[in-house]
């Protein structure tokens, strides 16, 4: 009986070995997720992502770059997990099969800011006296979340943008915040991303809390079906983290400590 139990003991220990032995060689599960820069240069991926890998063990690799970036490496199957801001490029993404569902993350709003106010008492007033006034203005130009909704508004305005006074910069939100500064120029910016840079730039807010600013986010699997690559799990996993009660109180307590309003509102129905 004796020889027994030392036996059993003697193959624990063993199979205890070689669980430890193969956890230690095994690389840490990650997932790739492609996001706009605004999720980035705004600060707040830092403030959240830490609790999720704490609680999953799962490592996220951010990607930064626009929307349009973001969405083509989703059809590419070069990422895992996307969050972006161009609701109608979203739905259309998931619609032609490229990701598995979109679900509402959170919102902000876009700002127009530049160096010096502007009386006039519409978007479109604005950028029409932005043009007719060769006043220099900074594009993202980079087929973003934001480079969309811009483009929208000088559709919206009738006015077609192009001339010495409008700059395409093909640069992240932080950049073109900096660029716009540098030249004195105006652009257009999520909230979020200026407030966290307000204190190094001497622009102001110039047009602000309209319906036709709204600015939403959104997370999409990448379709698995792409490639054997994908870690469907992982973003599965990251989706329902984001979408929690406690994920989306983190959200909306992020900047109001800073800034007295939060840069981003929960937005999970």
């Amino acid at each position: 009986m004796k020889k027994k139990i030392i036996g059993i003991i003697i193959i624990l220990a063993l199979v205890l070995s070689a669980w430890v032995f193969m956890n230690m060689n095994k690389e840490p599960e990650f997932i790739l997720l492609s996001t706009t820069t605004s999720t980035q240069d705004s600060g707040l991926l830092d403030y959240i992502l830490p609790d999720f890998t704490r609680q999953t063990g799962i490592e996220v690799k951010v990607v930064a770059v626009g929307t349009g970036k973001a969405l083509q490496m989703g059809r590419d199957g070069e990422a895992d997990v996307l969050l972006v801001h161009a609701k109608a490029s979203e739905v259309a993404f998931v619609e032609e099969g490229h990701g598995v569902k979109r679900f509402d993350v959170m919102y902000n709003d876009f700002i127009l800011v530049g160096p010096k106010p502007l009386e006039y008492s519409s978007i479109s007033e604005i950028l029409e006296g932005i043009r007719n006034n060769d006043e220099k203005f900074v594009s993202r130009g980079d087929d973003s979340g934001t480079h969309k909704k811009e483009l929208n508004l000088w559709a919206a305005a009738d006015i077609e943008p192009e001339g010495d006074w409008y700059i395409s910069a093909g640069k992240g939100m932080g950049d073109v915040l900096q660029i716009a500064n540098e030249l004195r120029a105006f652009t257009l910016t999520d909230r979020a991303t200026y407030l966290f840079m307000k204190n190094t730039l001497e622009l102001e807010i110039v047009f602000e809390a309209d319906a036709l600013l709204l600015n939403e986010y959104g997370v999409i699997a990448v379709n698995p079906a792409k490639n054997n690559q994908i870690n469907n799990s992982g973003a599965n996993a990251l989706i329902e983290w984001l979408l929690s009660e406690k994920t989306q109180e983190l959200i909306g307590e992020f900047g109001q400590d800073l800034y007295g309003q939060p840069l981003f509102f929960p937005n999970v129905k």
